[in-house]
C-alpha cells in the first residue's frame, strides 16, 4: 500500500484535545507501531498501517518542503515540531501538532522515530493553511518536483532568515498571534 488513491473528501475529521496519536518508524520511515487514536481518526487497522510509509497519510496540501525540514532534523538526531495536515483512509482530513524525535537502541544508535501528535492551536492554523498554500503553489510551479522541493524550501528558510528565528520558534510563534512576513 502506497499514498491513498482516493481524492481528498473535504471533510474534516478531529480528536480530543486530551488525546495523542502516536506513531513510531524505522529509520526509512516505515510505520512500526501505530496507537488506537491513530487507527480510528486515520481509519485505518494497525495491521493496515503496520510495514507501511508513513507517507501514506499524507494529504495533497501538506508542503513537501516540511517534510524535506523534517527528515534534515531528524537526521541530525534533533527533534522537530510541525504543524501537518494528513489524509484519513476515506479521504478526510485532520491537522495535527507534531512532536517528532528520534528512538535510540540500548547502544545509543539511532533506529527509528517517535512521532505524538496533538490537536494543533486553533489560532495557529489560519496561520498554517495560508503559509502551506504558498509553499504548494511555490512547488507546484516547477515541472520538476524536485525544483519545486527546493525553491519551497529555500521560501521557508528565507523566511525563516527574514525574521531571524529557528523554525521551532517559528512553529511556537504561531500560537502567540505573532505575524511573521510570510511573503516569500
Amino acid at each position: 500500500m502506497r499514498r491513498l488513491a482516493i481524492p481528498p473528501s473535504g471533510r474534516e475529521v478531529t480528536f480530543g484535545q486530551d488525546e495523542i496519536i502516536v506513531s513510531k518508524t524505522d529509520l526509512a520511515g516505515v510505520i512500526t507501531y501505530a496507537n488506537d487514536v491513530f487507527q480510528r481518526v486515520s481509519g485505518f487497522s494497525a495491521s493496515e498501517l503496520v510495514g507501511q510509509p508513513h507517507n501514506l497519510i499524507r494529504h495533497p496540501d501538506m508542503p513537501r518542503c516540511v517534510f524535506k525540514l523534517l527528515w534534515d532534523t531528524l537526521s541530525t538526531g534533533q527533534e522537530i515540531f510541525a504543524y501537518v495536515i494528513n489524509q484519513a483512509k476515506n479521504g478526510d482530513h485532520y491537522w495535527v501538532f507534531a512532536h517528532v524525535t528520534p528512538s535510540y537502541d540500548a547502544q545509543g544508535r539511532m533506529i527509528g522515530y517517535h512521532s505524538s501528535r496533538r490537536v494543533p492551536y486553533p489560532d495557529a492554523l489560519p496561520k498554517v493553511r495560508d503559509l502551506y498554500k504558498t509553499l504548494r503553489g511555490v512547488e507546484s510551479s516547477h515541472s520538476d518536483p524536485r525544483a519545486g522541493i527546493a525553491a519551497s524550501f529555500k521560501a521557508v528558510v528565507d523566511l525563516l532568515q527574514q525574521n531571524n528565528i529557528s523554525y521551532g520558534e517559528f512553529v511556537f510563534s504561531l500560537s502567540r498571534h505573532t505575524t511573521l512576513d510570510a511573503a516569500a
